[in-house]
């Protein structure tokens, strides 16, 4: 039987339908104003062996009610901008969305990580016509997304690989140097951001 129950057919329509909402907006803001409101937009749907590793991990029962209501990331989005206000924008969009009512954000790009970590965190309650774990109709699902500029994604990426090595050597040094990275990667961010302005109002 699966993780996720009755819901796991029901967990690709929500998240379809997301990403067709964000899809729409996009499509709409680009052929107002000749921008693009993010680089490219990546989502799926937890694997049921990472689900159920990530219960095992978290000390939970593996059940649906687990998977779909104390964890909240069965559906996760991500969405990779050029720019750091087109972060805000994305998110602004995101919120307005119908059926669409956010459970927590954490700004980890004004409020950086200790080891120089930086995204902008959504945790959204989707409304949905479909039934969810509990019963209820209309049902509600948890989606995670995660909205960073390239530089973020890059560094994010590059840190995940380190982590998981083995037998590194000196771990301190490459903490530090990762965050001195991070920093340097920030930088070229605000500049960047500065960059756009500059031409927007020429």
């Amino acid at each position: 039987m699966s993780i996720y129950g009755h819901c796991r057919d029901t967990l690709v329509s929500v998240m379809n339908r997301l990403v067709s909402q964000i899809e729409a907006y996009s499509k709409t803001y680009e052929a107002t104003s000749g921008e693009r409101l993010y680089e490219h937009l990546r989502y799926r749907v937890k694997s049921e062996e990472s689900m159920l590793d990530k219960l095992r991990r978290r000390g939970l029962e593996p059940t649906p009610m687990n998977a779909l209501r104390t964890l909240t990331d069965a559906i996760g989005l991500r969405i990779v901008c050029l720019f750091i206000d087109d972060v805000y924008e994305n998110a602004a969009r995101i919120k307005a969305l119908p059926g669409v009512r956010v459970v927590q954000e954490k700004d980890y790009i004004r409020d950086a990580k200790p080891n120089g970590y930086r995204s902008y965190h959504m945790i959204l309650d989707v409304e949905t016509e479909e039934t969810d774990v509990e019963g209820n109709t209309p049902g509600h699902y948890y989606v995670e997304i995660q909205l960073r500029t390239i530089a973020m994604d890059t560094w994010a990426a590059l840190e995940h690989e380190l982590k998981y090595k083995k037998d590194i050597r000196n771990p301190e040094v490459i903490a530090q140097e990762l965050h001195r990275c991070a920093n340097d990667l920030a930088a070229c961010d605000v500049s960047m951001q500065t960059l756009k302005r500059i031409i927007r109002e020429m």
